[in-house]
C-alpha cells in the first residue's frame, strides 16, 4: 500500500497510481462505453485506454490519463465549451483581455460534488470528498430501499453491521443508512455492494473481487433493486447531460476504490472466508477461524 496515500486518501492520482488493475478495467469500460468509444472522447485516447485494458498493464501515465479524462468528463458542460474559446483567443486580442481565465481542467473534487448535486446528495461545499463520496453511496442504497422486500433489507442492514433489525420499513432503513449510523467496516462494505450493483447493471458484469459468503449473498439480493435506481439515473443523465453517463459511475467506482484501499491498510483478510478483520484481531469476526499474523 502507498504510504503516501495513507496520509492524503483524497487524491484521486495516488489512489489511481496503486490501483488494482481489475478496478481500473472498470473504470476504462465506463469511459470508453465498453469499448466504443464517445463522441467528447477523443480516438486515440480511446485505443490507447482499450489497449492498456487488454494488456492489463497500465503505465503511471495511462493512470494519470485515466484520472484526467474523468476530469474532463466532469467539465464537459458549458463551462469547457468556455475554456475552449479562451484558450483560442490570441494574446493581448480586445477578448483575452476582457474575459476572465479559468483553470485548464475542474479538480476531482468538483466532478464528486457536481455528481452530488445532479442526485440531490445534501453536502457542504467545504466537505471533504470522502464524506460527498459516501453521501453518493448511501443516497443511491437509500433510493432502492423501497424496491426491496422486507428480507432483502434485512440483509443488507445485517451486512453493514446494524444491530437494530427491527428498523426493517422503507423509511426507518432508508433515514439510518442516509445518517451513517453502522460499525465495522460498514462503508467499504456499502461501497462494495452499491459499485458491484452499479458495474453489473452498466456493463453486465460485477467487480472482480473475492468476498465472504455473506457479503456474496447480500450483493446477489440487491442487484435488482439497485440496478432500476441505477436505470432511472441514466434516464435523468439523458435530459441533464450525457457526460453523468460518465462521471457518476465512475465516482461511484472510485468512491470503492478508496475504501477497499483504505480498509486494506488498516485491516487483515481471513484466508479462509476473506473477511475483513482489525489487524490485531485473533479470530475472524465471520467464520471465527484463528488469524495468521501478516
Amino acid at each position: 500500500m502507498n504510504e503516501e496515500f495513507i496520509k492524503e486518501p483524497g487524491s484521486l492520482s495516488l489512489l489511481l497510481a496503486q490501483a488494482d488493475v481489475a478496478d481500473l478495467d472498470i473504470l476504462v469500460d465506463y469511459i470508453t462505453d465498453n469499448g466504443e468509444g464517445r463522441i467528447s472522447l477523443n480516438n486515440d485516447v480511446c485505443a490507447r485506454l482499450v489497449k492498456c485494458k487488454a494488456r492489463k498493464i497500465y503505465s503511471e501515465e495511462d493512470r494519470s490519463r485515466i484520472g484526467r479524462e474523468i476530469r474532463a468528463f466532469g467539465g464537459n458542460t458549458l463551462t469547457n465549451v468556455y475554456r475552449d474559446v479562451r484558450s483560442s483567443l490570441a494574446f493581448g486580442s480586445l477578448l483575452d483581455k476582457v474575459l476572465p481565465d479559468v483553470e485548464a481542467a475542474i479538480s476531482y473534487d468538483e466532478v464528486v460534488k457536481d455528481v452530488a448535486s445532479h442526485l440531490k446528495v445534501p453536502f457542504d461545499k467545504n466537505e471533504d470528498v470522502l464524506v460527498v463520496e459516501s453521501g453518493i453511496l448511501r443516497k443511491i442504497l437509500r433510493d432502492s430501499f423501497e424496491r426491496m422486500s422486507p428480507d432483502e433489507r434485512a440483509a443488507v442492514l445485517k451486512e453493514l453491521n446494524v444491530a437494530d433489525l427491527g428498523m426493517l420499513a422503507p423509511a426507518a432503513s432508508a433515514a439510518l443508512i442516509a445518517a451513517g449510523r453502522a460499525g465495522g467496516f460498514a462503508t467499504y462494505k456499502l461501497a462494495l455492494v452499491v459499485a458491484n450493483a452499479v458495474s453489473k447493471a452498466l456493463l453486465g458484469r460485477g467487480l472482480p473481487f473475492v468476498v465472504n459468503a455473506a457479503a456474496t449473498r447480500t450483493i446477489g439480493l440487491v442487484l435488482g433493486p439497485i440496478g432500476m435506481v441505477v436505470t432511472g439515473l441514466w434516464t435523468l443523465a439523458d435530459m441533464a447531460s450525457p457526460a453523468y453517463r460518465v462521471t457518476v459511475p465512475c465516482v461511484v467506482q472510485i468512491a470503492y476504490m478508496r475504501q477497499k484501499a483504505i480498509v486494506e491498510s488498516s485491516s487483515t483478510a481471513c484466508t479462509v472466508c476473506g473477511a475483513r478483520n482489525d489487524r490485531a484481531a485473533r479470530f475472524c469476526n465471520e467464520c471465527g477461524e484463528a488469524i495468521k499474523g501478516d
